[in-house]
């Protein structure tokens, strides 16, 4: 009996380890994401690497609602883990797959989750190489659950960390903040605005190939998800042991998040991103930096938003647009749950 990718369920079934299973797997997992080591069917993937170090990463998602404006829980397991794996400047090279499904979900929408992963990892240049699938009873679970982990190669003789940020140096900015938040918000909680917010969810790995090629040296790279800007910032100034010192004027905020924002009481400061890097580099080289960054469409907006300074405190601070400056701390509790 074929599998009934319209109207059909998951059942328990299909997370049983026979027939159901199998047919699920080869019917949609190794039809959208398949490959040569994929098709193998081993509990594994062995792989040649190059020359330099191996990086891996790891991300569950568990985001509501599972489809929202810019994406959907299939593009975003992509996208989280290729972008944390390429914030060590990095090479993405693999993903594993794992899927926690609830039985009674639509075969249809998980068909359209694993469209929507393969397609994201086709364009990331990543393959997704093994997998495991499990079942809950009905209850248990919230539609689908993704973990997804990446391996990647850093070339020799590059060394990009978190705890690299120097005194005098640049922070810089891809593009806009709070896009991903409010999009998921705006979708959960049915707010209709003049214009349609969609996430920034995309993988950096090109980005970041074309900023390491021109800057080499560039000290840290993080992508601001949870937490956002705000808590990107004070983690790597934590990390670094410095302080961090940014202009309100040099962050770019779209009109419309701004709007829901101010609406919904919340700082875009402090909410997700699923799109966006800060990289932190010599401020001799910020220029150059800045100029590749906004030569690729994913850093088009890119820009210079402050500077690191000696603090022993670790503060981030930043001057406003009224001239007064205020102490961006961290995120206290949790503005958006289930973003990512």
């Amino acid at each position: 009996m074929s599998l009934d990718l319209k109207k059909g369920l998951v059942d328990m079934s299909h997370g049983g380890g026979g027939r159901a299973m199998v047919q699920l797997i080869e019917s949609l997992f190794l039809k959208h994401f398949d490959n040569e080591l994929l098709r193998q069917g081993n509990d594994q993937a062995a792989f040649e690497v190059s020359a330099g170090r191996m990086v891996m990463s790891t991300d569950a998602h568990v985001i509501s609602p599972l489809f929202f404006p810019g994406g959907d829980i299939g593009s975003l397991a992509v996208h989280g883990t290729v972008n944390d794996v390429a914030m060590s400047g990095a090479t993405p090279l693999y993903l594993s797959a794992g899927f926690i499904l609830e039985e009674g979900f639509p075969l249809a929408d998980l068909e359209r989750i694993v469209i929507s992963m393969g397609k994201a990892a086709n364009e990331a240049g990543v393959a997704i190489v093994c997998g495991d699938t499990k079942v809950v009873e009905k209850g248990k679970g919230d539609g689908v659950f993704i973990t997804t982990a990446g391996v990647g190669v850093v070339p020799q003789g590059m060394n990009i960390s978190g705890d690299l940020a120097r005194p005098g140096d640049a922070i810089l900015i891809s593009g806009s903040i709070g896009d991903h938040g409010v999009a998921i918000l705006s979708k959960r909680e049915n707010l209709e605005f003049d214009t349609t917010i969609e996430s920034d969810s995309a993988s950096l790995n090109s980005l970041v190939a074309d900023m390491v090629k021109a800057v080499p040296a560039i000290h840290c790279l993080r992508d601001p998800t949870r937490g956002g800007l705000a808590t990107t910032l004070n983690e790597l100034a934590k990390q670094s042991a410095v302080g961090m010192q940014i202009r309100e004027t040099e962050i770019r905020v779209r009109p419309e998040v701004a709007a829901a924002c101010e609406l919904l009481g919340l700082d875009p400061l402090y909410i997700a991103n699923e799109g966006k890097l800060i990289a932190i580099c010599a401020a001799d080289d910020a220029d150059n930096l800045l100029s590749v960054m906004r030569d690729h469409p994913l850093g088009r907006e890119a820009a210079i938003i402050g500077e690191v300074v000696v603090d022993d405190h670790s503060l981030v601070q930043m001057k406003t647009a009224f001239g007064g400056q205020r102490v961006v701390d961290w995120l206290s509790g949790e503005q958006l749950p289930r973003i990512c």
